[in-house]
């Protein structure tokens, strides 16, 4: 019996690899399509596309004093893409890096609570520096711990730990740490990180991690096994690698940073401890992370970017009364094209053509 295999209209296939000019021009492509999108959206407001673009560079880039606030907003993304970048290289979905953050800056609250004016200021800050790094780091340990244990999922598990950090900031931020209408107390200045370039020093600090992570996950044996597990868990273990414990290391690890990068908010860039301290920085993150491929060094590129947009998507709001919500989504839309367009650089479209051949069997 002759039977006629039906074939699709569209196939995906795995590309076996695409230069590197092709796949920049694909990049470069979204950005476009991106930016077109984006000018529909502004149209549809009554404004000028090409004037609102200007207005956005212009709100990030335009004077000494914008271009520090976007470095300002650029830093904890960076620091945040950098902390996730190895557990996502070991295909450990670490979603939890906003409570990470949380935690870290909630630890390096309480030793400047409790030691201000105990300690010179140097001291004082080292301390809450190390506060925040064990603080975090155990936030996230607890997920890997689980992970390893008992292979629970790690993406609810470090995303449901998020509220319940929030959750206790915000018990704090009303209760027994409230200072005036649901608000904390501001840091004294013996807490507060000193300025260098006009920007709180968290900007050298993030500049070093980059440097620390890129050795750490490409020169190092820790690096190396990370690479392994991702690759594939059964080769890891054959290779006689403890799994469960690499997993638990590269979460505090993890953890650590982002609690660094809630102590660099707190004691830089707010002066405080709130609640919405981490505000969505550990999910853009993610997009960062992906963007760079997991590149320390592309990382700096990509969030000085996201950074551009948001500093700009503000003064767009202001100069040209264009609500925030276009301005989030023209973002939004730029951070879609730049992720899918990884799609058309790994696979490509196979469209069935007019005259295709037919594939004939015979069933016994």
């Amino acid at each position: 019996m002759n039977q006629e295999k039906k074939i699709p209209l569209i196939r995906l296939a795995k590309r076996d690899g695409v230069q590197p000019t092709t796949g920049w021009l694909i990049r470069i492509a979204s950005i476009i399509v991106a930016l077109l999108l984006g000018c529909l959206i502004i149209m549809i407001t009554g404004a000028n596309p090409f004037e609102a673009y200007a207005t956005m560079v212009d709100g990030a880039l335009g004077s000494e004093v914008f271009v520090r606030q976007t470095v300002k907003i650029a830093i904890p993304l960076l620091g945040c893409a950098l902390a996730i970048a190895p557990c996502f290289k070991m295909r450990f979905w670490n979603i939890g890096a906003e409570g990470q953050i949380t935690a870290g800056a909630l630890a390096a609250t309480f030793v400047a609570r409790l030691l201000t004016g105990s300690v010179p200021s140097i001291v004082l800050l080292i301390m809450m520096a190390l506060a925040a790094i064990i603080g975090g780091g155990i936030w996230g340990l607890i997920p890997g711990f689980f992970k390893a244990k008992w292979n629970t999922n790690e993406t609810l598990f470090t995303l449901m730990m998020n509220y319940i950090i929030i959750g206790v900031v915000a018990w704090l931020q009303i209760g027994p740490w409230q200072a005036r209408q649901g608000r904390m107390a501001q840091f004294h200045s013996d807490a507060i990180l000193p300025k260098v370039a006009g920007v709180h020093c968290g900007w050298i600090v993030v500049l070093i991690l980059v440097v620390i992570i890129y050795f750490y996950m490409n020169h190092t044996k820790q690096g190396y096994e990370i690479s392994v597990i991702g690759d594939s868990l059964n080769t890891a273990r054959y290779a006689g690698m403890n799994v469960g414990y690499i997993m638990m290391r590269t979460m505090f690890l993890s953890g650590a940073i982002c609690g660094l990068v809630g102590f660099l908010v707190a004691s830089g860039a707010n002066g405080t401890l709130s609640s919405n301290i981490a505000n969505g920085v550990g999910f853009t993150s993610i997009t960062v992370a992906w963007l760079s491929q997991l590149n320390a060094f592309v990382m700096i590129v990509i969030s000085f970017m996201l950074a551009i947009l948001t500093k700009g998507a503000d003064t767009l709001q202001t100069s040209m009364n264009v609500p925030v919500s276009i301005s989030n989504i023209i973002i939004g839309l730029l951070l879609f094209c730049m992720l899918g367009c990884e799609f058309f650089i790994n696979f490509r479209m196979i469209f069935r053509s007019k005259h295709h051949e037919k594939e004939v069997g015979k069933n016994g």
